[in-house]
């Protein structure tokens, strides 16, 4: 009786833990826009990044030498997982963390980052895939655009958003989405923590030499050793396996929507953590975002 009591209980603990998963996955990811402003004053982007992808390949290596998986065996998924690296790490994250050093909010460029669905979807529908989308997907695009600028328009006259900081926000944009969409064209189903380690190596080959180029020292300093160490654990090892946790419980379509959750989960953590204004427009536009790429996701999508 009490084993089989003990084992009911296990299978709750079980049941629990998994379905905490997919808000802890929120919250993690949502922090990668937070730890760039702790990193910001005390080392320049490029340098930051490219100690954070050094650390990660190290970190992978030991997790990889005690736990033996395969690494992939064809050197065209090598070149594959080279491209998605160079696109969905150094461009991605490069971008990121160089519009937040221009002077952008984290809730900003989080958003602006957030609409990667929208911009798949627009590429779908404009190279002529076997489904178009629909008139509530398009509404859902209409929307999310107007909350964008909605949350954008009021900041463009004080200085935060500039050319150069939206240029950049823009091409983290268009480097996540082109990697997301050259991954689930190209790459062929591998381990997580070896497929990481290629693509963090191709990150740290196009980042290297870029941070070379900039003349900001790196300063150690609590925040900046806090926010490495953030880096490199919670979002690169924990973040990445867990995202391969849920995917790997079938739950590959609730985690694409749990992205969007992520930049009104970062605009609510700059306003706690750095005092960046939730003014009623910039609610207003972080709502209306969401809920037009939440329509995006989940209308049905239209038979061409």
């Amino acid at each position: 009786m009490e084993s089989r009591t003990a084992s009911v209980g296990a299978r709750s603990t079980e049941s629990a833990l998994v379905r905490a998963m997919p808000a802890v996955f929120v919250l993690i990811w949502s922090t990668g826009f937070i730890v760039a402003r702790y990193g910001m004053p005390h080392a320049p982007p490029l340098t930051f990044l490219a100690w954070r992808y050094a650390l990660s390949v190290a970190a992978f290596a030991l997790w990889i030498a005690i736990a033996r998986p395969a690494w992939p065996r064809e050197r065209a998924q090598w070149l594959h997982l080279m491209a998605t690296g160079a696109l969905m790490h150094a461009g991605y994250l490069g971008g990121v963390w160089a519009a937040v050093k221009q002077g952008i909010s984290a809730g900003t460029v989080a958003l602006i980052v957030g609409l990667q669905p929208v911009l798949t979807a627009v590429w779908v529908s404009a190279t002529g895939a076997e489904r178009r989308i629909s008139p509530r997907q398009w509404l859902g695009l209409l929307l999310g655009l107007a909350g964008l600028v909605l949350v954008v328009w009021r900041k463009l006259g004080i200085g935060e958003v500039t050319a150069l900081n939206l240029a950049l926000s823009v091409l983290a944009l268009v480097s996540i989405t082109a990697g997301t969409l050259y991954q689930k064209r190209f790459v062929a189903p591998c381990d997580v923590r070896t497929a990481n380690t290629v693509q963090l190596l191709a990150a740290f080959a196009v980042t290297a030499p870029l941070a070379a180029l900039e003349s900001e020292p790196m300063r150690l300093h609590p925040e900046l050793i806090g926010a490495m160490a953030w880096s490199v654990l919670a979002l690169t090892l924990g973040g990445s396996s867990l995202l391969y946790l849920l995917i790997a419980r079938g739950a590959a379509t609730q985690v694409t929507s749990l992205l969007y959750l992520v930049p009104p989960c970062t605009a609510v953590m700059a306003w706690l953590l750095f005092g960046e204004a939730l003014s009623p427009s910039v609610i207003a536009g972080l709502a209306l975002t969401a809920f037009g790429v939440w329509l995006v996701v989940r209308a049905p999508l239209s038979r061409s």
